[in-house]
């Protein structure tokens, strides 16, 4: 790459940077072409994208959109290939979606990350990633909420039911 090209790449990489709610990098050796060009799509219908990046690109940009200097930046030293997340809307959807092809061949290994400008280790992101979605929490929430109304509906209708059966029956003796 040129100097001038260089300094382009930066330059967007940092704007993804900022743009993106999570930023994450992954170890993608062992990745085919197939693998990658499919998971691009899948995030790309969630609002991600999926680059391949140099490390020190990368690191340069972060520098750029003012999240390094790091807690000790010597345990950011990328080495071996790097491909970059940038999450959208949802910062855990696409971080899930990475891992779940990661799982399926130990494929992709996180390096570390960033969601909202906070620093997270590999294992932290593996972690985050195993917790239910925004979705999910949402329905179990409304389930929550939603449940004692429906005792209260049920137990009022039980009782009306009850009513309802005794009183067929003393009609049916009274016949």
């Amino acid at each position: 790459m040129k100097k001038q090209e260089k300094i382009f790449e930066v330059e967007n990489l940092a704007q993804k940077v900022k743009d993106s709610k999570g930023v994450y990098l992954a170890d993608y050796r062992g990745l085919s072409a197939q693998e990658a060009n499919n998971l691009r799509a899948s995030l790309r219908k969630i609002g991600a994208e999926l680059q391949v990046t140099k490390n020190t690109l990368i690191m340069r940009a972060f520098e750029k959109a003012s999240l390094l200097p790091l807690p000790e930046k010597s345990q950011l030293e990328l080495v071996g290939p790097t491909i970059a997340l940038f999450a959208g809307e949802d910062e855990i959807s696409p971080l899930k979606q990475l891992l779940v092809l990661g799982k399926a061949g130990d494929k992709l290994g996180l390096k570390f990350g960033f969601i909202e400008g906070i620093f997270q280790d590999g294992s932290s992101l593996s972690r985050l990633a195993s917790l239910p979605g925004k979705t999910e929490l949402r329905a179990k929430l409304m389930a929550v909420l939603n449940q004692p109304a429906q005792r209260l509906v049920f137990d009022l209708n039980f009782n009306l039911q009850k009513l309802a059966i005794l009183l067929c029956q003393i009609g049916k003796k009274s016949n």
